[in-house]
């Protein structure tokens, strides 16, 4: 395993998504003209379905401070982004993307980086010397709802063969694995990396404890994640998904949909070749 292995930590890791969400969004100026009826019923919700979970199951004060206890915990090891990202937000990705008509999304996790280099739209991610996994050539385009094709730009990143992304666990390079490929007007790109491996969502913070506690697994299936632009064009976040891997089923991030599984083929060199688009609803401004 990598040096990675060896130090990172789900503390460290979440202290690294968390300060990442600081730095990268805003979230209180996207809302800051929400009406105060709207907070009173979304808040009123909330903890009306709290509430009707302690009186529906006789939740004890011995639970209740256990419950406390954990959730100081979460905040304590910066892991609000990972438990967010991993048990809320594929239905918050359900709800705001009903109505489209083109490619199928899905959750975009807590690891992304903005601004990662420009790759063009036929090149490699960049990797290191000897980047373990299995080579992948992926082929695609990026066009309208109607087939027009479109100039734009499909970010990429995923977790190495150990299971870690740079940025978030030590001695690994600052953008490996992680690229933006930008195309013509014909919309086409040609991506050269390796394939990702499934793993284990960090286990030894307060997230790992709600997972042993429940007797939950904590496996994520191999995924590659995008983010896909084009001008007049709703963004499109995806993570796209290799069939046979065990957990596509039970993905503990419920983010698996059956139209975001590749279908790769084994070339002769034993490495695998993807064809996979990406059809943007128009945006209505």
């Amino acid at each position: 395993m990598s040096t990675a292995d060896e130090t990172a930590t789900a503390a460290a890791s979440g202290a690294a998504a968390t300060e990442r969400f600081h730095h990268d969004k805003s979230p209180y100026d996207a809302v800051k003209d929400t009406p105060k009826e709207r907070v009173d019923l979304l808040a009123r919700a909330v903890l009306d379905a709290i509430h009707e979970t302690i009186r529906k199951h006789e939740v004890t004060y011995d639970e209740y401070n256990a419950l406390k206890a954990w959730l100081i915990q979460v905040g304590a090891d910066g892991e609000w982004p990972l438990f967010l990202d991993v048990w809320v937000e594929h239905v918050v990705e359900d709800v705001a993307t009903a109505d489209r008509q083109g490619s199928k999304g899905s959750i975009e996790g807590p690891y992304y980086v903005p601004d990662a280099p420009e790759r063009g739209a036929d090149a490699d991610l960049p990797m290191r010397d000897g980047e373990q996994g299995t080579p992948l050539l992926w082929e695609g385009g990026i066009t309208s709802t109607d087939g027009t094709p479109l100039a734009g730009t499909v970010e990429l990143w995923h977790a190495d063969a150990d299971g870690y992304y740079s940025q978030f666990a030590p001695g690994i390079p600052e953008w490996n694995l992680r690229g933006t490929f930008t195309t013509g007007p014909d919309g086409k790109f040609r991506i050269r990396t390796i394939q990702p491996a499934p793993y284990q969502i960090p286990t030894d913070g307060a997230c790992g404890r709600l997972i042993s506690a429940a007797g939950w697994h904590a496996w994520r299936p191999a995924h590659l994640h995008v983010k896909v632009s084009a001008p007049g064009h709703e963004q499109l976040i995806a993570q796209l998904y290799f069939p046979g891997d065990p957990h596509n089923d039970d993905d503990i991030a419920s983010a698996v949909k059956p139209e975001l599984i590749l279908s790769p083929v084994v070339q002769d060199d034993g490495s695998a070749r993807i064809d996979y688009g990406f059809a943007l609803d128009r945006r209505e401004d």
